[in-house]
């Protein structure tokens, strides 16, 4: 059988950033591109380093990538700003974005 050779083309550049690394806890092991049910990533040519992120703006943001990681801290999502929720301190009153 030969070789093929895959071509992979992201979407346009967006400033979306769905899932956030840690290079420094990330060991490449994929464990999140296989587990991603919108299949926004693809494995990274080099090994252990985290995926690439293809497609951000088709992300779900439905967490099983985080809850699938083997590594704590090594992958966490992002969510934007208008789907971030307000809390609010009741010693200050402060409001905040979590």
């Amino acid at each position: 059988m030969a070789d093929e050779i895959v071509y992979a083309t992201p979407n346009r550049i967006t400033p979306n950033r769905p899932v956030l690394f840690n290079p420094d806890l990330c060991t490449g092991c994929n464990r999140c591109v296989n587990t991603c049910d919108a299949d926004i990533m693809i494995p990274n040519p080099e090994k252990g380093t985290p995926p690439i992120i293809l497609f951000p703006d088709e992300c779900w943001y439905c967490g099983c990538c985080v809850d699938t990681c083997p590594e704590d801290g090594a992958i966490s999502l992002n969510h934007p700003l208008t789907q971030r929720v307000l809390r609010k301190r009741k010693e200050t009153g402060e409001i905040f974005r979590v």
